[in-house]
């Protein structure tokens, strides 16, 4: 993107596909131009198109930098975080940077200068879905906002989970944490390495950017960048879904080796184990821990991160435990194949995880690694979960944006259900 330096030749020549001026009245302490929402759709249409720069204080037909008061630049601030917070769905992520220039005169003034980078999401203002076409905003046409839709979700030559994530660097990766993808056959050269193993990538203007499987396997903490790359954990007494009756509740986030193994953890310290003698003492989780373990792995490994401000959600009852998994199944799978076939929607994450060493201690399970490639999983949850409990497991789709998985839980006779 252009230097401060440069982005003053450019501004000569006037507005392009990365490039919108802006004027800025004030009518007593309120703006007045540019609109709200006429500013959220050119915010949100350059995000949906390509990374450019808004300038505010330069007039976009003559060209001349007018400055905006230097005692109102705070409020030009907070106006435009604003119009990205409250305008934009989901929110706009952008720099916003106030900068002294040089009129044609030759005076001081001030302005404000936003980057907005081209977005992991597609974004909706007050007026629609815009893209930007030359100098100008377009309201995108339904074929055209469908397969952007569709572009920026996992059905593409460049999926979702090798996306760039803008505004972030090598720097937000941990080495510990991506050393350990590495063989006696990586290469040498840490940039080298960390490009061929896809966790980072270049942007349009050769910038390394971290990927999002990079911030998701790399990270001490991907949820900065990706808000809803977290797992929502509560238990429930009873049966029911009500807040009075949460006994347990934990956000877990980190790399997502961990999140598996914490998720985990959670399940096991609040699923009851209850005892017969038969002769012997013989004891009965409520839950496999091989399912779980597999069932956590699954959701982690195919949702889809595309879906903004959806998580995974982990609810533990007496009587089931329910993991809901943002996004529909991959591909051609049907909720009738879902254990009979094999299909990965993020390929990078599923590879990632498959040399991640096993992290749980998970009775029953003869894994090495993390994840399996040979669709043991689903399979697994069914049949443990089916002998420990007498119950199948269900899979079941809400709106075509969540699947559901419901294992039911092992319950001995005279089980008292507060």
């Amino acid at each position: 993107m252009y230097s401060d330096a440069n982005l003053f030749e450019q501004i000569a020549l006037g507005e392009d596909s990365v490039l919108e001026l802006k004027a800025v009245r004030f009518e007593g302490q309120k703006i007045r131009g540019p609109h709200k929402n006429g500013m959220a759709d050119e915010l949100a249409a350059m995000a949906n198109t390509v990374s450019g720069v808004i300038v505010l204080g330069v007039d976009d037909k003559t060209r001349q930098v007018e400055g905006i008061p230097s005692e109102r630049l705070d409020a030009v601030e907070d106006w435009l975080q604003g119009i990205c917070n409250d305008s934009i769905e989901p929110p706009l992520d952008c720099v916003i940077r106030k900068l002294m220039v040089k009129d044609h005169a030759g005076a001081k003034r001030a302005i404000v200068r936003i980057d907005v980078p081209r977005s992991l999401f597609v974004h909706k203002s007050p007026g629609g879905y815009f893209q930007r076409i030359g100098s100008a905003k377009r309201e995108m046409k339904p074929d055209m906002l469908a397969r952007l839709f569709q572009q920026r979700s996992q059905a593409r030559l460049i999926r979702f989970d090798e996306q760039i994530v803008p505004r972030t660097a090598r720097e937000d990766l941990n080495p510990k944490l991506w050393n350990r993808f590495r063989t006696v056959l990586s290469p040498k050269d840490d940039g080298e390495f960390l490009e061929k193993m896809k966790l980072v990538a270049r942007d349009e203007v050769g910038a390394e950017r971290a990927t999002v499987s990079g911030l998701l396997l790399a990270s001490d903490s991907p949820e900065s960048f990706l808000s809803s790359a977290f797992i929502q954990a509560v238990c429930y007494r009873g049966s029911e879904r009500n807040g009075a009756y949460q006994l347990d509740a934990k956000e877990i986030v980190g790399p997502l080796d961990l999140q598996i193994r914490e998720a985990c953890k959670f399940v096991e310290r609040n699923m009851r184990v209850f005892a017969t003698k038969a002769p012997y003492r013989i004891e009965t989780p409520q839950f496999s821990m091989n399912a779980v373990f597999e069932a956590v792995v699954n959701a982690v490994a195919h949702r889809d991160y595309s879906i903004y401000g959806s998580k995974i959600r982990l609810h533990l009852f007496q009587d089931r435990l329910e993991l809901f998994s943002p996004g529909t199944i991959p591909n051609t799978m049907t909720l009738e194949s879902i254990s009979q076939r094999q299909s990965a929607r993020n390929e990078l994450i599923s590879s990632l995880l498959a040399r991640c060493p096993m992290n749980v201690d998970a009775f029953g399970s003869q894994r090495s690694f993390i994840m399996d490639k040979r669709g043991e999983g689903v399979p697994i949850i069914i049949t443990e979960s089916e002998r420990l409990a007498g119950v199948k497991p269900t899979y079941r789709l809400i709106d075509d944006a969540e699947l559901q998985l419901t294992i039911y839980a092992a319950m001995p006779p005279g089980l008292d259900s507060d």
